[in-house]
């Protein structure tokens, strides 16, 4: 079930004078790997004329190159784009089984084509050091493991809106246990290579979209439908692939993450990279997000209006199917769940259970008393599913639309929940008195 989500995202600026502007390189269509589906894109580059060029670079990302062949006073990027917020189970994956539990080493394979990802960047760092050195793995599951790294660093590491250029070196943040999005990330990458893992920087957009309801427990949520640029950590483990972990927030990267370049360096991620000429620059930057379609559902139900046209709609497919003398009626088989234990095996999973028959008992004896006084209730064999060893049972309430009595005494049929006295020579007994009744 997926609400479809606008983003808009503008990027401007503008110079005193017209100046060149050396080749642009635009980084800011969804990645290959993107989990969130993006059926919808949009990118517009000011000033005309320019000759634009898509590429992928080396590690398979979009890339927009441009060309301005005439100085300009204004450099925009303008990015419209449909994502389909359908809820994604971070956890949708399996390990190989010798990748299941720590420690283990890649396959020569694998180490060879992941060399990129697995070399640590940063200088000699004493407190990267010793941040990885109380990392405990030996006998760990290696899910554990990084869930338990990506929490870490945010309950260490405070976020900060931090407007300077480039990233920070680990040490720095470790130092200061403070950083924006970008500082996390590269923090957990630096630290993941240190541990023997294959780790890339992702940059991108996160939509946060304002929860139908308040978590009981658990992180809030935004107060309002929310975008921005992000960047967060992807780790590479055989079996699962890449997987994403935003230690800014804590969480896996879900349906709101969508990647827009992943790289062993932070340089190569930038959403826009090139040279101009110099100038004084104004700087604009705007991100926006809107619902354009969400569809029904449990936490956000029809309003008012919604039902009164269903319901005039209802009427009118009625009237017309009294008039064409179309006669409709409801399959005999309802199908209930027991509000007490809503969740349990026998209401989800399992054919039966300890409480189901006793309550069918229940539910049948009350819509004998609602709709048919004097009808006749029936227990006996249900439908024999394909691959089950024996047939299930079924309740069944039959009654006279004259009103003619059926079933008078309705004590006289046994409760499913209530102890029974009956004896198996009670049974033959009753069956003697019929077949001598019956004449059989």
């Amino acid at each position: 079930m997926a609400i479809l989500t606008a983003l808009h995202h503008v990027t401007r600026y503008r110079y005193d004078r017209p100046i060149r502007l050396g080749a642009q390189v635009i980084r800011l269509r969804p990645a290959v790997h993107s989990r969130t589906k993006v059926p919808s894109y949009s990118l517009v580059v000011t000033p005309e004329p320019h000759f634009l060029n898509w590429q992928q670079d080396a590690q398979g990302n979009w890339l927009a190159r441009l060309v301005f062949p005439e100085p300009t006073t204004e450099f925009s990027v303008t990015v419209d784009l449909i994502a389909e917020m359908a809820t994604v189970n971070p956890f949708d994956f399996f390990f190989e089984p010798w990748a299941e539990v720590l420690p283990w080493s890649y396959r020569p394979d694998e180490r060879f084509d992941l060399s990129p990802y697995l070399t640590p960047l940063s200088d000699d760092s004493p407190e990267l050091d010793r941040f990885v050195a109380s990392l405990s793995v030996n006998g760990k599951r290696t899910i554990d493991f990084l869930v338990e790294l990506n929490q870490r660093l945010q309950q260490d590491i405070r976020y900060l809106i931090r407007m300077e250029p480039g990233v920070q070196p680990p040490e720095v943040t470790l130092a200061n246990r403070s950083g924006s999005c970008r500082d996390s990330g590269w923090l957990m990458v630096e630290v993941l290579r240190r541990m023997g893992f294959a780790a890339r920087f992702v940059s991108g957009y996160l939509i946060q979209l304002k929860p139908d309801l308040r978590a009981l427990d658990g992180p809030a949520g935004t107060d309002k439908d929310f975008t921005d640029l992000h960047a967060w950590c992807e780790c590479y483990v055989p079996g699962a692939g890449w997987i994403g972990f935003d230690p800014t927030s804590g969480l896996m990267a879900g349906e709101g993450h969508i990647p827009l370049a992943a790289t062993p360096h932070f340089r190569t991620a930038a959403p826009i990279e090139g040279m101009v000429e110099p100038a004084n620059v104004t700087f604009e930057f705007d991100m926006s997000v809107t619902r354009v379609a969400e569809v029904p559902r449990v936490t956000r139900p029809f309003d008012d209006e919604a039902w009164e046209a269903l319901d005039r709609l209802g009427e009118a497919v009625d009237r017309d199917l009294i008039a064409n003398d179309v006669r409709l009626t409801m399959g005999g088989e309802p199908t209930f769940v027991s509000i007490d234990d809503y969740q349990g095996e026998e209401w989800n999973t399992a054919a039966v259970g300890p409480m189901k028959r006793g309550l069918a008992d229940v539910l049948i004896r009350r819509l004998r008393e609602t709709f048919a006084p004097n009808g006749l209730l029936h227990y006996g064999q249900g439908k024999w599913y394909p691959g089950e060893t024996l047939p299930r049972w079924a309740f069944a309430l039959y009654w006279r639309r004259d009103g003619e009595s059926l079933w008078q005494d309705s004590k006289l049929i046994a409760s499913e929940t209530k102890g029974r006295t009956a004896t198996i020579d009670d049974a033959g007994l009753l069956i003697d008195e019929l077949s001598e009744r019956l004449g059989v």
